[in-house]
C-alpha cells in the first residue's frame, strides 16, 4: 500500500504537543490496591507503547511512555482473598449495609473522581490516541453514568421499600448481591466500559476486583486513592500485569461469583471453563460483533453516507457497535461508493489533540499489518480499494480503506475488522443482507436506510429476531446509557444500561412470613426500630 503524505508526517507533529496535554516525563505507575491499602510494587514493570510514536532518521518507533507492575500469582490471590473477606460470604459490612450508605460512598467516589479530569484525559490520549473531544466525552459520560446510577438505585429501591401480600403470605422482595465480581473492560473504552460493570457491580453490593485492559491501563492509576478513600476495605481492587497469570488464579479458586468482561468470545469461553463450577459463574460478557447497514433503494443517501461514514469510522472503526459491513442496493451503488470514499477522504488524520481530527494512530501492536492483510486478501478476491490512499500504512497509522465489491468467501465479509476498513457490497434483492444476518455469528445491531414504512416494517419484524437494536437512518451505537445495551450468538450475555445493569450484578430475594399476629408483630418491631437494612420501609430521596 502506498503512503500517503499525511501518513508520513504525523508523528513529526508530536513534538510540539500543546503544553496543557504533554506527558511531564514517563508515567511509572508502581501502585495497585489491595484490600484498602494502596501498595507500591518493587518487581518487573510492564512498559507502555504509544501509539503516537517518535519520527527518527530511519523512520517511525514506537514511543515508550511509562509503565506499570507485574504483578504474579501471589498478588492476584491477595485481592482476590480481601474481596473474599470483604464480602464474608454475605454477612461483610458492604453487601449488609443500607442502599442510602452505598449511595454515599459513591457519591464521595464520584467527587474524587472529578478532581483526575485532566489528567485521565490526557492519558486516555496518549495511552490509545482517542481524540481530545471524546476523551473528555468518555470521561463525561461516565462520571453521568455514576450519577444516572445513583438515581436509578434510589428508584429501585423505592419500588421495594413495601411489603407485598398474597394468598396470606406477607413478603418484602428486594435485590441482593451476588457476591464477588472480577471486573475486566476493553482498551477502546477503557474507562467508560470498565465502569458500566464495576459501578453497578458496586452499588449493589458486591465486592469487586477490577482488571483494566492492557492498552488504557495508567489511566486508572489516578483514581487508586480515590477508590482507597471512598470505600471500605476489600470492595474494591486491582490487578495488573499479563492476564495469562493474574486471572487463571482468580477463576480457578472457584471463588468468583460474577464475571464481567468485555473482549472476545474465544477468550470469555477460556476463562468460563477454567471455573470449577461454571453453572455458578454468572458471566456478564461484551463480546464481538459485525454490524450491518443496509442502503435500500429510496435512501436519502446524503444521510445514509453522513451517518454510516461516522457510524463505521469513529474512534477509528475500534468500537463493537460501529457499522463493520455496508450492504447497497444496486441502483444506487455507484453513486452511494463515490460519495462515502470522498466523505472517508475528507476525514482529517493526525494527533488526538489537534483539532478536527477523526483518524488517529491504532494502540494495538501489529494492527496495521493485520488490517493490511484483511484488505490484500479481499483485493485478490476480486475486491477494489475505492478511495485515495485507502489502506497507505506508517508506523501505527492507518489510512481508513473503503472497500467495494467484497464478496463472501472474503475474510472481510465474515471477519470483525476492529478498525478503520469498511467493506461495501452490492445487493439485489432485500433477502441478501438478511440472509447474511441470520447466518451470521453476531447479533448485535443493524441500521436501515430508507424512507418507505412498508418495507421498513416488513424488514423490522424479522430483524429484531436476529439482533437487539434496529437503527432507522442512523448509524449503530450504545446510547443513550437507559436503554438496553446486549446482542444475540456471540456478540453479549446479559444486558447492560443504568437499570438492567444493576439486575444483571443482584439477585431477587425475599422475606417471607404467614401473615398471622405473630409475624405482623415481629416485622412491625423489624422495621419500625430499624433493625434490619433489607426489611425497611425507609424511602431514599
Amino acid at each position: 500500500m502506498a503512503e500517503s503524505r499525511a501518513a508520513r508526517s504525523i508523528f513529526l507533529d508530536a513534538e510540539r504537543c500543546p503544553e496543557p496535554h504533554r506527558l511531564r516525563g514517563p508515567v511509572v505507575q508502581r501502585r495497585y490496591l489491595i484490600g484498602g491499602e494502596v501498595r507500591d510494587w518493587n518487581g518487573p514493570m510492564e512498559e507502555v507503547l504509544s501509539p503516537i510514536w517518535r519520527e527518527d532518521s530511519v523512520g517511525p518507533a514506537p514511543r515508550p511512555i511509562g509503565s506499570y507492575p507485574r504483578l504474579t500469582e501471589k498478588e492476584s490471590l491477595d485481592a482476590l482473598q480481601s474481596a473474599v473477606r470483604a464480602c464474608d460470604r454475605g454477612r461483610g459490612q458492604w453487601p449488609t449495609s443500607p442502599v442510602g450508605e452505598r449511595l454515599a460512598h459513591l457519591e464521595q467516589f464520584t467527587h474524587r473522581m472529578i478532581e483526575c479530569r485532566e489528567e485521565v484525559v490526557r492519558l486516555l490520549m496518549w495511552e490509545i490516541a482517542k481524540t481530545l473531544p471524546d476523551a473528555q466525552k468518555e470521561f463525561d459520560r461516565t462520571v453521568q453514568y455514576i450519577r444516572d446510577t445513583i438515581e436509578a438505585v434510589k428508584e429501585l429501591d423505592r419500588a421495594s421499600s413495601r411489603f407485598s401480600i398474597q394468598e396470606g403470605i406477607i413478603a418484602q422482595i428486594r435485590r441482593a448481591p451476588m457476591g464477588v465480581t472480577l471486573c475486566m473492560g476493553p482498551f477502546n473504552y477503557p474507562l467508560n466500559e470498565t465502569f458500566t460493570t464495576l459501578i453497578p457491580a458496586l452499588v449493589m453490593g458486591n465486592c469487586v476486583i477490577m482488571k483494566p485492559p492492557k492498552l488504557g491501563v495508567l489511566l486508572h492509576g489516578p483514581l487508586l486513592e480515590a477508590f482507597r478513600d471512598s470505600f471500605p476495605p476489600g470492595v474494591i481492587n486491582t490487578v495488573y500485569g499479563p492476564g495469562s497469570t493474574v486471572i487463571p488464579p482468580l477463576i480457578g479458586s472457584g471463588a468468583i461469583d460474577v464475571l464481567a468482561f468485555i473482549g472476545t468470545s474465544a477468550v470469555a469461553d477460556t476463562l468460563r471453563r477454567q471455573h470449577p463450577r461454571p453453572h455458578r459463574l454468572r458471566c456478564v460478557l461484551g463480546l464481538e460483533a459485525k454490524n450491518p447497514g443496509v442502503i435500500l433503494p429510496d435512501a436519502d443517501l446524503e444521510l445514509a453516507v453522513r451517518e454510516s461514514a461516522l457510524g463505521s469510522l469513529a474512534f477509528n472503526g475500534q468500537r463493537c457497535t460501529a457499522l463493520k459491513i455496508l450492504f447497497c442496493h444496486r441502483s444506487r451503488f455507484r453513486e452511494f461508493v463515490d460519495r462515502f470514499a470522498a466523505s472517508v477522504d475528507a476525514l482529517a488524520a493526525g494527533l488526538p489533540w489537534e483539532q478536527g481530527v477523526t483518524i488517529t494512530p491504532l494502540p494495538e501492536p501489529g494492527k496495521p499489518e493485520r488490517l493490511r492483510d484483511l484488505v490484500e486478501e479481499a483485493v485478490a478476491r476480486g475486491a477494489r480499494v475505492a478511495n485515495r490512499n485507502g489502506g497507505a500504512v506508517h508506523g501505527s497509522l492507518f489510512m481508513p480503506a473503503v472497500l467495494e465489491g467484497v464478496v463472501p468467501g472474503a475474510r472481510l465479509y465474515e471477519e470483525e475488522q476492529f478498525g478503520p476498513v469498511v467493506p461495501i457490497v452490492a445487493f439485489d434483492r432485500i433477502d441478501e443482507p438478511i440472509r447474511y444476518v441470520e447466518e451470521s455469528s453476531f447479533g448485535q445491531q443493524i441500521s436501515i436506510f430508507g424512507n418507505n414504512p412498508e418495507e421498513i416494517a416488513r424488514l423490522i419484524d424479522p430483524l429484531v429476531n436476529q439482533v437487539c437494536r434496529v437503527n432507522l437512518n442512523s448509524q449503530c451505537q450504545r446510547g443513550p446509557d437507559t436503554f438496553p445495551f446486549t446482542g444475540r450468538k456471540d456478540s453479549a450475555e446479559g444486558t447492560l444500561s443504568v437499570s438492567d445493569a444493576l439486575r444483571v450484578f443482584s439477585i431477587r430475594t425475599l422475606v417471607a412470613a404467614k401473615g398471622n399476629e405473630g409475624n405482623k408483630a415481629i416485622l412491625t418491631d423489624i422495621v419500625r426500630g430499624r433493625r434490619s437494612s433489607f426489611l425497611s420501609t425507609d424511602f431514599i430521596f
